[in-house]
């Protein structure tokens, strides 16, 4: 999913996967690698890789995207001439209006002449859009490919370049007195453009001198984005030794959810030795980006760590703490009540961290075929909204999803709109779990989103974080209670609501805990560098208040904080699935008592982009996010499935 600011603003979008926690995923084809017939043993080798075949023919023939409706190639001659086009179109912008925004907003008809402007500068945006996005979904598709590689950093460093014409624009129309530009958007043209005028206005209390923005800018890719690189490629190189195998990260991780104990375990001490081993990298890293992030913050004036996100999700600090305030109180209610209960399940006190996301000794196992997927999501979405279905649908159609599991291929999952004159993508690592079924859920409610906000255009489509979560964690519950409904199996009931307050679980408490981690480490960097103990420190404090007592952190988990790529990529983002796991709990539960009519308020909802605030969004259907009640409402549903769990033994 993209950041709120647009690419005008920043370096092109970096893909973020989701938390581990809900991606974890087996990258077949490098298990298919590591199990070669080998001259000693060629019958268990032969059987192991048969083995893998077959479990591949159950989930069927995986789409991958067709890249081709943004570009055809990397070296395609369409790329060097948008590129240059670019360059062209940003110098031109500079020299038309750098300078004049006030004295010709002043004069007759000055707001048309700003209109003009503006959707110059929304025209170059979709096309750095268009670009950025084919570099940075070819790169997801293959990190290790070195002229991949070097094609994603050669288009970063043009956007970059480019932009720096640009910055002048922002910060000019923010200088605008306030009432000649309540004048100028009096032209219909100009009105238009009101939500994106006023919102970028927000912004001026921490914005800086035209010099200074442009050596941050230009700075950045020397800066955070080759730290936010360095972190990618360290990740994808890590190899993990599990048994007589040498695995990469998300095979690894995988294991953890394996249904056996001795695997886990291995998996858990591999993942703990090679992160002690390369912690000094990654905690330069931390460190590095820490002090980075205080710099800029220092700069633009932020008092608290987390403003700069809190600003740029369009969210007040106090509805955030509210949020936090409310799950941190409901840790016993929740995740130390839970644990415990799958503890009994287990017939032990106490799981080890390495058994936290253990399958269920009651889950039902096989493996649910891409077909099946697709038929499942589709129906619990067409239930809810003929319409919602019917977008969905497009993404299997046009081939806007890459689902399968390659060597080098980013781990998790996302949803990237992209830009308005084009259309989404969905990166999938698709294993045919149930839990990679709610995946494609989550993502493609992502996706219905995008697509419904791109007519607003590409200064208005993006939507902040915190309601960007909405339709994926909505998409998930649809497609939640449509199984659980025609679930009557108790055993399999059971697994469906485990599995559910599970994922829940991973969506909201661990989601918290990971942004008090960052508040502790970003505060503390303040005083000076944080050692990888430290952190280590920080990271088990946090983890043993959020996951209670029934989860034991044994020797090597305090470790686990560097593989976490939010932490990197979009520092304290995490509180957005909190945000919108709480808020869609919320909505839910009116739609439940109000059917009529509430698809045509979420879809409106949807439509809206970035074109409204939280609270005139939530307004039709009653809620109020600024409420303290509020979060209490959304986080009583994971406590009444908890307590249906009790009820069923």
């Amino acid at each position: 999913m993209a950041p709120r600011s647009s690419a005008l603003r920043k370096p092109p979008v970096k893909f973020q996967a989701k938390s581990q926690a809900k991606s974890q995923v087996k990258s077949r084809a490098k298990a298919k690698a590591a199990t070669k017939p080998k001259a000693a043993k060629p019958k268990v080798a032969l059987a192991k890789t048969a083995t893998l075949k077959t479990a591949a023919l159950k989930i069927g023939k995986l789409p991958e995207w067709n890249l081709a409706d943004l570009y055809p190639a990397i070296d395609a001659v369409e790329v060097t001439r948008d590129l240059d086009r670019l360059d062209a179109e940003c110098v031109a912008f500079e020299a038309a209006y750098k300078g004049k925004l006030a004295e010709e907003t002043a004069k007759e008809g000055g707001g048309a002449w700003l209109a003009a402007a503006v959707q110059r500068y929304e025209a170059i945006d979709d096309l750095m859009g268009r670009l950025g996005s084919y570099a940075g979904l070819i790169h997801a598709g293959d990190t290790v490919d070195p002229a991949i590689s070097k094609f994603y950093g050669d288009v970063s460093e043009r956007l970059t370049a480019a932009s720096v014409h640009l910055l002048f624009f922002t910060l000019e129309l923010n200088r605008l007195d306030d009432a000649l530009l309540q004048q100028a958007m009096q032209t219909p043209a100009l009105g238009h453009y009101r939500p994106w005028l006023e919102d970028i206005r927000k912004d001026k209390p921490h914005e800086l001198e035209d010099r200074i923005e442009q050596l941050f800018q230009e700075k950045s890719l020397t800066g955070r984005g080759a730290w936010n690189r360095l972190f990618d490629q360290t990740i994808a190189s890590l190899r993990f030794k599990v048994g007589p195998k040498e695995l990469a990260i998300e095979p690894t991780l995988n294991l953890l959810a394996d249904r056996s104990e001795a695997k886990r375990k291995q998996a858990a001490e591999a993942l703990a030795k090679t992160f002690k081993a390369n912690e000094r990298t990654f905690a330069l890293i931390t460190n590095t980006l820490a002090k980075d992030k205080e710099i800029s913050d220092r700069w633009r004036s932020f008092q608290d760590v987390a403003d700069s996100r809190h600003l740029s999700n369009r969210v007040e600090r106090e509805v955030v703490d509210a949020l936090v305030a409310s799950v941190r109180a409901a840790y016993p209610r929740l995740s130390h009540r839970y644990y415990a209960l799958k503890a009994r399940w287990f017939k032990r006190k106490k799981l080890a961290y390495w058994d936290r996301n253990a399958p269920l000794p009651f889950a039902t196992t096989g493996t649910i075929a891409w077909q099946e997927a697709e038929r499942l999501v589709l129906t619990a979405y067409g239930a809810f909204s003929p319409e919602m279905a019917a977008i969905a649908k497009r993404f299997f159609t046009d081939r806007w999803i890459d689902a399968p599991v390659r060597p080098g291929k980013a781990p998790g999952a996302f949803s990237h709109p992209t830009t308005p004159s084009a259309h989404p993508y969905v990166l999938l690592n698709y294993q045919g779990k149930p839990r990679d079924v709610m995946t494609l859920a989550h993502e493609l409610g992502h996706g219905v989103h995008q697509v419904l906000a791109a007519p607003n255009g590409a200064l208005m489509a993006p939507t902040p974080l915190t309601l960007a979560e909405t339709a994926s964690v909505f998409g998930e519950m649809l497609t939640f209670r449509r199984l659980l409904s025609t679930t009557k199996d108790k055993k399999q009931r059971q697994a469906l609501l485990a599995g559910k307050v599970e994922d829940m679980i991973n969506t909201v408490v661990r989601q918290i805990a990971f942004y008090t981690f960052e508040r502790a480490v970003h505060t503390e960097r303040r005083n000076g560098e944080l050692t990888a103990e430290r952190l280590g420190e920080i990271w088990m404090g946090v983890q043993s208040e959020s996951l209670g007592p029934a989860i034991e952190l044994k020797a090597g988990y305090e470790t686990f904080w560097m593989y976490i790529p939010h932490f990197i990529h979009s520092p304290f983002y995490v509180y957005a699935y909190a945000f919108g796991d709480c808020l869609v709990n919320s909505l839910y539960a009116v739609y439940e008592k109000a059917a009529e009519g509430f698809a045509e308020r979420y879809l409106a909802m949807l439509s809206a982009g970035g074109t409204k605030h939280h609270s005139e969004l939530l307004a039709p259907f009653g809620l109020d996010a600024r409420d303290p009640s509020f979060w209490d409402g959304g986080l009583s549903v994971i406590e009444g499935l908890i307590t249906e769990l009790e009820v069923i033994g």
